[in-house]
């Protein structure tokens, strides 16, 4: 497609905000020529504005014309800003779990990534490992506390265990948890992002992650990366200077596994990923253990894109440009398969 109206949105209300912005600016430098980017920048208090750029000041506001006929961007004035296409280089809550995929579908634009449903499946890290476990893919030992449950008075899988939000990111607001006493101001910890929280047990294994590009049969992955962690958590969006150093772990690309467990990664990672719905793209986080078993961790149906992301690492190790992968996205994207 040439001259493509591609409406980039960045920014928005959560935690990842951040991350997000770091993330378009890597795009804007991977963008077809062909492509016109529309960029709206989503505040902090959920307002979109019109932007030059991920960088550029934002300036009036605009609002998603819900009219198939007429798909784009309203302004306040009235003006009318057409787009073909949409590119929601949105992390987190209010972005990567349904929401604005939800509000790109009734305004008839096709747009990169997960559908709804997907986006927000994967979300749900207590869901998610609810899709996997039905397609074959060994899940953590988990415990469930809804809005308002307290911490139980003993886990079924003892320590150490890790108390994270349901539904956020990045590692906000997770705790690596050694002994019940420490068990209560983790969840605590976790409410402030989620009422909903996941606590699930310590995996003795190497931390994985495959970058998957495609949709249905057709799955092109990244290299597998492996992080070594230095206190358990990766915490690369929360660290000062993450583009030059990471200082929560060592990433290596390709992961040091070995060919055959390479093989049973990749196989496992595409089966959570077709059973999930994800089309686009999605990294898919698992742990290695030991004995040989691939155990997920999560999912990412929008990973980050920074300098210093694992998404775009990988793909390079796999022969992907940047530029090759977001030109795959765009394409993908005007030939949607829901």
């Amino acid at each position: 497609m040439d001259n493509v109206r591609l409406l980039i949105a960045l920014g928005g209300p959560s935690e990842e905000h951040d991350v997000s912005v770091k993330s378009a600016r890597e795009l804007a430098k991977a963008l077809p020529a062909s492509v016109r980017p529309v960029w709206a920048r989503i505040g902090r208090d959920g307002a979109w504005r019109l932007a030059a750029g991920p960088d550029a000041a934002p300036q009036g506001t605009v609002a998603l014309s819900l009219d198939p006929a007429r798909r784009g961007l309203l302004g306040g004035k009235g003006e009318y800003i057409p787009v073909d296409l949409a590119f929601p280089m949105l992390h987190g809550r209010f972005g990567e779990d349904g929401g604005v995929q939800g509000l790109l579908e009734a305004a008839g634009i096709p747009y990169v990534g997960c559908g709804i449903a997907a986006s927000a499946l994967c979300m749900d890290k207590s869901l998610t490992y609810l899709v996997a476990a039905r397609a074959g893919v060994e899940t953590p030992r988990h415990v469930v506390l809804e809005a308002g449950e307290d911490a139980p008075d003993a886990l079924p899988f003892g320590y150490p265990a890790y108390v994270k939000p349901a539904r956020s990111g990045s590692s906000f607001g997770v705790t690596r948890v050694t002994e019940l006493e420490g068990l209560e101001e983790a969840v605590r910890k976790a409410r402030a992002f989620d009422a909903k929280v996941l606590i699930e047990e310590g995996i003795c294994g190497c931390e994985v992650g495959v970058a998957i590009l495609g949709t249905g049969k057709e799955l092109a992955c990244g290299e597998p990366d492996e992080l070594r962690t230095t206190d358990g958590l990766f915490r690369v969006h929360q660290e000062k200077d993450p583009e030059h150093r990471c200082e929560s772990a060592e990433i290596l690309v390709p992961a040091e596994i070995g060919e055959e467990a390479r093989g049973k990664v990749l196989e496992a990672a595409k089966r959570v990923y077709r059973a999930a719905g994800c089309s686009g793209l999605a990294r898919v986080d698992m742990f290695w253990t030991a004995d040989g078993r691939a155990v997920l961790n999560e999912v990412n149906t929008m990973p980050g894109m920074t300098s210093y992301s694992r998404y775009p690492r990988m793909m390079r190790a796999a022969g992907w440009t940047m530029e090759q992968v977001v030109a795959k996205l765009i394409a993908l994207a005007a030939n949607p398969v829901r």
